[in-house]
C-alpha cells in the first residue's frame, strides 16, 4: 500500500526578503520525499492560509528573520482557526530568541527551529508528528 507524501507549505511572510534558508530546507525536504509547495516572498497571513487550504497541505513551515515572528505568529493561528484547519504541523524557523520559543508555542505553533537547528532535525520531527492517513 503506497502511501501519501507529506505535503509541506514554506512561507515568507510580511516583508522579510531573505529566503536563501528557505530555499535549502525546501530542496532538503523535497529530496526527503515530501511534496513542497514555496509561497515566495513578502505574502500576508491570509495569502499564506489559502494556499495551505488550496493545497490541502500537512505542515506549514514559516521561515521568518525579520524578528516579527511572535505576532506574526499569533496572527497566522487566529487565521488557522477561523478557517477551520485541523491536523496541521505550524513550524517557525529563523532567528528566533530562545526566550520566545515559549511565546511561540503558546500561541499554537508546533515546533520551533532557530537558525542553528539541522536540517535533519527538523524532517524528522515532520515525520513524527503529522498525522497518518
Amino acid at each position: 500500500m503506497e502511501t501519501k507524501k507529506i505535503r509541506v507549505l514554506i512561507a515568507k511572510i510580511g516583508l522579510d526578503g531573505h529566503d536563501v534558508g528557505a530555499k535549502v530546507l525546501i530542496f532538503w525536504l523535497r529530496d526527503q520525499g515530501m511534496e513542497v509547495i514555496y509561497t515566495g516572498l513578502r505574502q500576508s497571513v491570509e495569502q499564506v492560509v489559502e494556499v495551505a487550504l488550496q493545497e490541502a497541505v500537512d505542515v506549514i513551515g514559516v521561515s521568518i528573520l525579520s524578528g516579527s515572528h511572535v505576532s506574526i505568529a499569533r496572527k497566522l493561528m487566529k487565521r488557522i482557526q477561523e478557517r477551520e484547519l485541523t491536523d496541521l504541523l505550524v513550524l517557525f524557523g529563523g532567528t528566533i530568541p530562545k526566550d520566545d520559543i515559549a511565546l511561540l508555542k503558546e500561541a499554537g505553533v508546533t515546533g520551533v527551529f532557530p537558525s542553528h537547528a539541522k536540517l535533519e532535525e527538523i524532517s524528522t520531527f515532520i515525520r513524527a508528528n503529522v498525522p497518518a492517513r
